[in-house]
């Protein structure tokens, strides 16, 4: 089951940050591209990470069908679904993602993604594997029966300070070598998942992503942050959250 991206709390987030949150906490998606001359939807299972400010990342195949069809027509729709696990799915979140989508040789990208999905390791540097990004336009967030909204675009994306995203691969890094115990009490008490050895994959201005085998977990921030030293505080902050909790 997929974790609330956000934890409960009085004042629900706004339907843009609500739909923002659903993206980062995810690693997979359902893409629809537009099939042959008729542009016929053709939906399919992808792999999912997302930039610094949410943008997804697809790493994708050109020998497959939905690249040919985004390579005659970059107008995609992916399917973000947090519904997994519940007893009845129409209760839980899901985004409609309308989007561009355009082929990225931004090594920040491809960074991104293999430290989302490492065994992606496997086959990305294959001659027909690239990164795909895809712009946000709309989204189309339904929280549950009758919480319906639309975001546009601007408002989807969220906050990517320069100097975060800079330093992010020296936090990952530096949590998962000296901090293990840390990113395993955040995965353990803050998000409520099982299991040894959890790692943290990426840290952006609203969060953290940790990842343990094929389970995921978004531990977000209380505060965001603009760059190591604030993000740092709000890691040392949920080392302290979690230790009250499980005490």
């Amino acid at each position: 089951m997929i974790e609330a991206p956000f934890p409960p709390s009085p004042t629900p987030p706004a339907p843009a940050d609500q739909a923002r949150a659903l993206a980062r906490s995810l690693d997979t998606a359902t893409l629809a591209t537009g099939l042959g001359e008729a542009r016929w939807p053709y939906a399919s299972l992808v792999l999912l990470a997302v930039d610094h400010d949410a943008s997804p990342l697809l790493l994708v195949s050109r020998l497959a069908e939905h690249t040919r069809n985004m390579l005659a027509d970059g107008r995609v729709s992916l399917l973000l679904d947090g519904t997994a696990g519940l007893e009845s799915r129409l209760t839980g979140p899901r985004v409609t993602l309308l989007g561009e989508a355009s082929l990225s040789d931004e090594p920040r990208h491809r960074a991104r993604f293999l430290a989302r999905h490492p065994e992606a390791a496997l086959y990305a540097d294959f001659a027909d594997f690239a990164i795909w990004r895809v712009e946000p336009l709309r989204a189309h967030l339904v929280g549950g029966f009758g919480k319906i909204h639309w975001v546009e675009g601007a408002a989807f994306v969220g906050p990517a300070p320069p100097a975060l995203m800079a330093a992010e691969a020296e936090i990952v890094a530096h949590m998962n070598a000296d901090h293990a115990e840390a990113v395993g009490l955040y995965a353990r008490v803050l998000a409520g998942r099982e299991g040894e050895g959890w790692q943290m994959t990426g840290c952006d201005a609203e969060g953290c992503d940790l990842r343990l085998g094929g389970a995921v977990a978004r531990i977000p921030f209380a505060h965001a942050a603009k760059d190591a030293a604030a993000a740092r505080k709000e890691l040392v902050s949920l080392v302290r959250t979690a230790r009250s909790t499980e005490s």
